[in-house]
């Protein structure tokens, strides 16, 4: 039987510091970056993000599992973020859509979770160092090789110029038509002729595929390595530009000359999150690492052509460096947490992109304007 009164989790960062907790779900070791997240709901979304890989989430809200989970709730098929830090351990489920338990839903996909962690003193070190490299282990023998996972850590390569959007896209097409969740009927389906719209995989989560159906859209997802051609030959009236995980300018090495050949064709474009990096590339801006990035449910956005505050969900490490930004493609929206860079439009054309997640319902429907938007910009096309 394991010993109780050892710790059976160590999360162990480059630099040496070291968090000793209570181990749940998978057993093992993992070695990624490590990032807080603020959100207040939606830890099984944000496990199933696949924005998140390569990356272990810290979550600075105590009460994590205790929705427990359900697979409605999946933003892809299993998780994608490589482990979980928690200040207490996770509760019995206590909601009426549980369908399962968040330990042992870990347990079943492969990852990692640490309680009893001081996440305060933990978030505090992120936001003064910087995201740093970390291992994160769990043995119920509370068995620990200090110098060996310390080491791992300091190894580690990091998300500068890692390319993850490759591992994490679809395999080959497919077409979406599943609608948002609605009381009391659950996801809907769309129905009748819709705007053909062609979305580039880069890590996309189903609920942006659904946010684009109940807007009207009839989608083929292709994987990040589509090329122009294989876009253009599905004849498609709006081009979408997803979320993903990594270094955009890695991703951009491929990504890039498929949207400026799509650019030349005077489509609609929209793009979130690494799609709105791709699209500052595609441009010419460039991207730039942040500190320790935004994570989280209740970040504002301020449109600067509206003057509105939007309440925003927000996940990235990287940021389009506003000060690039050519002639013709005007700053949109801003962070007023920091004044990074939110948002761009191509003056005169439909082609726009937010770097925050308007499918995630923080505000909880202050971005769903901008599903709307690329609509009316593939309406206005077939009436010209």
């Amino acid at each position: 039987m394991p010993n109780s009164d050892k710790p059976t989790a160590c999360l162990a960062l480059a630099d040496g510091m070291l968090f000793y907790g209570k181990g749940f779900g998978a057993t093992g070791e993992t070695v990624a970056e490590l990032c807080f997240n603020t959100a207040m709901t939606g830890y099984q979304e944000i496990m199933t993000d696949p924005s998140y890989a390569g990356q272990v989430v810290t979550f600075t809200f105590p009460h994590i599992g205790n929705v427990g989970v359900t697979p409605e709730d999946d933003e892809a098929a299993e998780p994608v973020a490589a482990g979980m830090v928690v200040k207490w351990d996770p509760t019995e489920p206590s909601n009426w859509r549980a369908a399962g338990h968040l330990v042992q839903w870990l347990e079943k996909n492969g990852r990692i979770g640490i309680g009893g962690i001081d996440t305060r003193r933990l978030t505090r070190a992120i936001r003064q160092q910087g995201a740093p490299h970390v291992a994160l282990a769990h043995d119920p023998e509370g068995n620990f090789d200090i110098a060996a996972l310390v080491a791992k850590a300091r190894a580690w390569s990091g998300l500068v110029g890692l390319d993850l959007a490759k591992d994490v896209t679809c395999a080959q097409s497919y077409r979406w038509d599943e609608t948002r969740w609605a009381w009391p009927d659950g996801y809907g389906k769309r129905e009748g002729e819709g705007f053909r719209v062609v979305a580039i995989d880069y890590g996309a989560k189903r609920n942006i595929l659904r946010c684009l159906a109940s807007a009207g859209c009839d989608v083929t997802v292709l994987p990040a390595t589509a090329t122009a051609e294989e876009v253009l030959a599905h004849n498609p009236e709006g081009v979408f530009l997803s979320n993903g995980p990594g270094d955009p300018a890695a991703t951009g090495e491929y990504a890039v000359p498929m949207i400026k050949d799509v650019l030349s064709r005077d489509l609609p474009v929209f793009g979130i999150c690494l799609g709105h990096q791709m699209l500052a590339l595609a441009v010419g801006a460039r991207t730039i690492k942040m500190n320790h990035g935004h994570h989280g449910a209740n970040h504002p956005v301020k449109d600067m052509e509206t003057g509105k505050v939007e309440i925003t969900s927000m996940n990235h490490g990287f940021a389009v460096d506003a000060q690039t930004l050519p002639k013709g493609v005007k700053e949109t929206h801003v962070s007023l947490f920091d004044g990074s860079n939110c948002g761009i439009r191509l003056e005169g054309r439909p082609v726009f992109s937010v770097q925050h997640h308007p499918e995630a319902s923080p505000g909880p429907q202050d971005s769903f304007y901008l599903f709307e938007r690329f609509a009316q910009a593939m309406r206005d096309r077939r009436a010209a």
